[in-house]
C-alpha cells in the first residue's frame, strides 16, 4: 500500500516512516510539509492511505482534508500529537471525509516508539476497507436468521455511516424534531475510543436524546443509539440489541450491513433505513436487503456525500427507494415515520 505522510515536524515523519516500513507491503509515495502541498501532490499522485496531520503552518489538516475530498478521494487518517484534546478538529476532518484518528508515534532509541502499534493497526484497518470484498458480510451468524414478521408500522430508523458522517449525520438529526415517534440507531464507523464524544457532540445538534447503545438496549422512540464498540451492533431479538465479534474477519467494525440484516430478522415493524457518506461498499447490500423485503430504503445524493463510495455502492444495487440531498432526507423521515 501507498502511503503519503503529511506533517511539518520531522522527528514525527520519522517515525511515521518507521511504522508504514515495518510492514514490507507498505511504501512512503511522498511527505509534504503543510496542506497545501499535500492537495497538489495528491493531485498529481493520489496514495492509497494519507496520514494527515491537523495542525501545520498555513493550510490545516481540516481544510487538506476537504479539498482533497472533493478533488481526488483517497482514505485519510489524522495523525495528530494529542486527538482528545484536538477532538472538534477531529470531528470537522471526519465531516469533511478523513476516516479515523490517531496520535502521532514519538521516536525512541529502538525504533517508532509510543504509538506505533496504533498507528500500524489503523494501516491495517484502511487496507481491509480498501481491499474489502463485497460479499463477505453477505451472511449472518445463525442465531440471527429466523424471520419476525412485520406487524402494524412500528417505525425503526437505522442510519449507517462512515467517511464524512459525523457532520452529514448532525445535520440530519438537526432537521428530526423533538417529537419524532420512532427509535433510530446510528452505525458510524468511529474509532471506539472517540464513539463517546461523537454521541455527545451529536445530543447537542439535536432536540433528540443521544447516547452510545448499551449491551441489551431496547429501542425506544424519542432516542438515538449509536454504535460504540469495535463489535457489530445486532439484533439478538425483537426488542433486544447486543454486540457481537462475529464475523470476526469482517472489514468494517462495526458493519452497516449486519446491522441492517439483523433489524430486518428481527424488528417487529417497518425499518426505514438510510446509507450516509462513506468510503467503500458497507451497508449498500443490507440496504439492498431491506427494500427487498418491502422495507423503505434512503441513500445520500452525489452532490452531498463527501465521499460517494457508499451510497453510490447502494445506487448501483438499486437498494435505494430515494436517492436524497441530505438536507432533504430529515424532513423526508419525518413524513414517512409521522
Amino acid at each position: 500500500m501507498r502511503i503519503a505522510v503529511v506533517n511539518d515536524v520531522l522527528a514525527a515523519v520519522e517515525a511515521m516512516r518507521r511504522v508504514i516500513l515495518s510492514a514490507p507491503e507498505n511504501e512512503v509515495a511522498w511527505v509534504a510539509r503543510d496542506g497545501s502541498e499535500a492537495v497538489a501532490l495528491c493531485a498529481g499522485d493520489a496514495p492509497d492511505l494519507i496520514l494527515m496531520d491537523l495542525i501545520m503552518p498555513g493550510m490545516d489538516g481540516v481544510e487538506a482534508t476537504r479539498r482533497i475530498m472533493a478533488r481526488k478521494p483517497c482514505a485519510i487518517v489524522l495523525v495528530t500529537a494529542n486527538v482528545t484534546s484536538q477532538s472538534a478538529k477531529v470531528f470537522e476532518a471526519m465531516g469533511a471525509g478523513a476516516l479515523d484518528a490517531v496520535n502521532t508515534p514519538v521516536l525512541d532509541r529502538t525504533g517508532a516508539g509510543a504509538g506505533a502499534r496504533p498507528l500500524l493497526g489503523k494501516i491495517e484497518t484502511i487496507r481491509k476497507l480498501l481491499g474489502a470484498n463485497t460479499t463477505r458480510n453477505r451472511s449472518a451468524p445463525a442465531q440471527w436468521m429466523e424471520r419476525h414478521p412485520a406487524q402494524g408500522r412500528n417505525h425503526l430508523v437505522g442510519i449507517g455511516a462512515s467517511a464524512g458522517g459525523p457532520t452529514a449525520l448532525a445535520k440530519l438529526l438537526g432537521h428530526l424534531p423533538a417529537d419524532f415517534p420512532a427509535p433510530v440507531i446510528i452505525v458510524q464507523h468511529v474509532d471506539p475510543h472517540f464513539a463517546p464524544g461523537l454521541a455527545h457532540w451529536l445530543n447537542a445538534q439535536t432536540p433528540l436524546q443521544v447516547r452510545l447503545a448499551r449491551e441489551g438496549d431496547r429501542p425506544q422512540a424519542g432516542t438515538v443509539l449509536v454504535a460504540g464498540q469495535d463489535s457489530h451492533l445486532v439484533f439478538a431479538s425483537p426488542t433486544r440489541l447486543v454486540y457481537t465479534r462475529h464475523p470476526v474477519d469482517s472489514a468494517y467494525r462495526p458493519s452497516i450491513d449486519l446491522f441492517f440484516k439483523s433489524a430486518d430478522q428481527f424488528w417487529p415493524g417497518d425499518v426505514v433505513g438510510v446509507l450516509l457518506t462513506g468510503m467503500g461498499r458497507d451497508g449498500a447490500e443490507g440496504l439492498r436487503a431491506l427494500r427487498s423485503r418491502g422495507h423503505h430504503t434512503i441513500a445520500q445524493d452525489r452532490p452531498t456525500s463527501a465521499v460517494y463510495g457508499m451510497p453510490g455502492a447502494a445506487a448501483e444495487l438499486h437498494a435505494a427507494t430515494e436517492i436524497l440531498a441530505l438536507d432533504k432526507i430529515g424532513p423526508r423521515l419525518t413524513n414517512i415515520v409521522g
